[in-house]
């Protein structure tokens, strides 16, 4: 008996996937619950696990197919038992099902496609009627839109160039080259393209503002310093630099709740909990797990789960409710060895802070100059909503708390 394997539901606002990788080849014998692929989505890479055991027959889907949420991906005999001496092909060989694009395509004019190939469509300012439709049952498939653009085929292509004088605009076109000798062409993964989109998305709509501060690290260097090890062996977990920079973040949006806010339409959403984003790099880019009600949480509570977020973020294994649903930011730059940053807003978030590195530097303390290991902080903020004496303020309140972790417990 044919068992389907179908997209599965991938979380809140998601409805495409791209298939990434298979696991299996025709032919090749597969265990319930065994993984058989992995889609790529906005955020990150789910995996799809056979719910029957069997032989996989059919793959509908080659890697680095566009697919809707439920889909069909392929097909499992299922009780069936792999021949030993068959040869499978591989499945990123293996063709869709979809009609090859030699066959007679389709024309787009009344032709169904997802929500996402009518916002291309827009925004390129294409004619529907002009693009060839290849997908099942007359569908608009994304690759089309794509092939169609590459062909020559967008209207939008040319880029608007306003010159000085009384001429019109003039319009320049700025053809696709092949890569060079000394080059490689990779296609974006959709990761990368949705974090490209966001961060822009975020430059083109906040009002973005950087204001910066510096830290004397000396305060929490000692508290991890004599509790090492105690605490290490009553939790498990190493003591870091975030817990501390968590809470007091916590500490500092009580007090200016609008760097807690977003912005939607006419109206400022004031947030009265505290979900904090961490930062993580990954080789496949950067992902964001939220911390759920971190003001709640204690400094073991917050070390362990940015460890098990940056494990899982590493293996891919996040899921898409981790990382939604954050009202601030924290990253961390300094890991990687940078001293000064201005990072990006996390729309639709109002505010960002970026840590550093920390550098031995002298200061003066009491009219004498010492030495002391020094951290520069930056808030990044949507001046719509944050004003420039808030935003300040709030970055004062962050350096008191650290300067000063007895501030953190005493909620001050």
């Amino acid at each position: 008996m044919a068992t389907e394997i179908k997209v599965p539901t991938l979380g809140e606002s998601i409805s495409e996937a791209t298939v990434a990788t298979w696991h299996k080849a025709v032919g090749d014998a597969v265990a319930v619950d065994e993984p058989i692929l992995e889609l790529e989505t906005d955020k990150v890479t789910v995996e799809v696990n056979a719910t029957e055991s069997g032989v996989l027959s059919e793959i509908l889907a080659a890697e680095g197919a566009e697919v809707e949420v439920g889909a069909l991906l392929g097909r499992i005999d299922a009780g069936a038992t792999a021949a030993p001496s068959a040869a499978a092909a591989p499945a990123a060989d293996t063709p869709p099902a979809a009609a090859p694009v030699e066959a007679a395509a389709a024309p787009a004019t009344a032709a169904p496609m997802s929500p996402s190939v009518r916002k291309m469509i827009e925004e390129e300012g294409l004619d529907v009627s002009a693009i060839p439709a290849t997908g099942k049952d007359g569908r608009l498939t994304k690759g089309d839109v794509l092939a169609y653009i590459k062909n020559g085929g967008a209207s939008s292509a040319p880029a608007a160039v306003p010159v000085t004088g009384d001429s019109e605009a003039a319009i320049v076109q700025i053809p696709s080259r092949p890569a060079g000798p000394r080059e490689e062409r990779v296609k974006m993964t959709r990761l990368r393209k949705t974090i490209a989109q966001r961060l822009k998305d975020a430059q083109n709509t906040a009002a973005m503002l950087t204001t910066f501060n510096e830290v004397d690290m000396s305060a929490v260097m000692s508290l991890r310093s004599t509790y090492r090890e105690t605490f290490e062996k009553a939790h498990g977990v190493r003591l870091g630099f975030m817990s501390p920079f968590v809470k007091a973040c916590v500490t500092a949006l009580r007090e200016f709740p609008a760097v807690n806010g977003e912005i939607d339409g006419d109206e400022i959403v004031y947030k009265n909990h505290y979900d904090i984003g961490v930062a993580v790099g990954t080789e496949q880019g950067l992902v964001v797990p939220v911390l759920r009600d971190a003001d709640q949480m204690g400094f073991a509570d917050i070390e362990k789960s940015i460890a098990d977020f940056g494990k899982r973020a590493r293996d891919g294994k996040l899921s898409m409710d981790e990382m939604s649903g954050g009202t601030f930011t924290i990253t961390n730059g300094g890991i990687y060895g940078s001293m000064l940053s201005t990072p990006i807003l996390n729309a639709p978030q109002s505010g960002i802070i970026g840590m550093h590195n920390i550098v031995e530097r002298p200061v003066v303390v009491d009219g004498e100059i010492t030495v002391r290991p020094m951290m520069y902080i930056a808030l990044s903020y949507d001046h719509r909503i944050v004003d420039g004496r808030e935003a300040v303020s709030f970055l004062v309140r962050v350096k008191q708390c650290i300067e000063d972790p007895q501030r953190i417990m005493l909620d001050m």
